[in-house]
């Protein structure tokens, strides 16, 4: 599913939780995890994303946003589009979920446990679009993270250099591998959100 869960009790993924949360079967990896260079489309990938949801979904949109390695310049990513969609009820999938299947997307994950997370995967381009209620605190972090390491040259480098290290590993699942991501992503969420709280 691709987005550490970075909330301070966190602990890896075991294959039944993951394979728990699929409500597909999850699509094992068992291999290195491929990176690829910054893509200057990516942006215009998210953009048409964006336009396609807010058509199916109109006013219930709270906020949209282009997340993850693909949406910070200059940093390698896995060639996916992760995407972050507020609504005002992430559980109540009847308020969304049929207007999305019509538009070609498709649900591959459900975290009730988890912030209530849903994920589904586009029609074409291939994205994770993550849903999450207005107030949760995932929210701010993720957008903290995103917004750090476009700003931060020092944190990016050593973070691309830690995802460099990692996907050349073995994982049965690329959770495993955003697991294994976790404790640089949690100090660098640390220095974002001390950055932004001294202000």
């Amino acid at each position: 599913m691709t987005y550490q869960k970075t909330a301070p009790e966190h602990v890896p993924m075991t294959e039944e939780q993951i394979r728990a949360a699929w409500v597909v079967e999850p699509t094992r990896l068992d291999g290195a995890v491929t990176l690829v260079e910054y893509d200057p489309a990516w942006p215009q990938l998210f953009e048409r994303e964006n336009e396609r949801m807010r058509r199916a979904l109109g006013g219930t949109v709270v906020r949209l946003e282009h997340t993850g390695s693909t949406s910070v310049p200059a940093l390698v990513a896995k060639p996916i589009i992760d995407m972050l969609l507020v609504l005002p009820d992430s559980s109540d999938e009847a308020t969304y979920l049929p207007a999305l299947e019509a538009a070609g997307y498709k649900l591959v994950i459900r975290e009730p446990d988890w912030n209530e997370h849903p994920v589904l995967k586009g029609p074409d381009t291939n994205i994770n679009m993550h849903v999450l209620s207005a107030g949760s605190p995932e929210i701010e972090r993720i957008l903290a993270f995103r917004d750090w390491l476009r700003s931060h040259d020092e944190d990016r480098d050593l973070y691309e250099r830690t995802k460099r290290e990692l996907a050349a590993q073995n994982w049965a699942y690329v959770q495993n591998y955003a697991d294994a991501k976790t404790d640089i992503v949690e100090a660098i969420i640390a220095k974002a959100l001390a950055a932004q709280a001294a202000k």
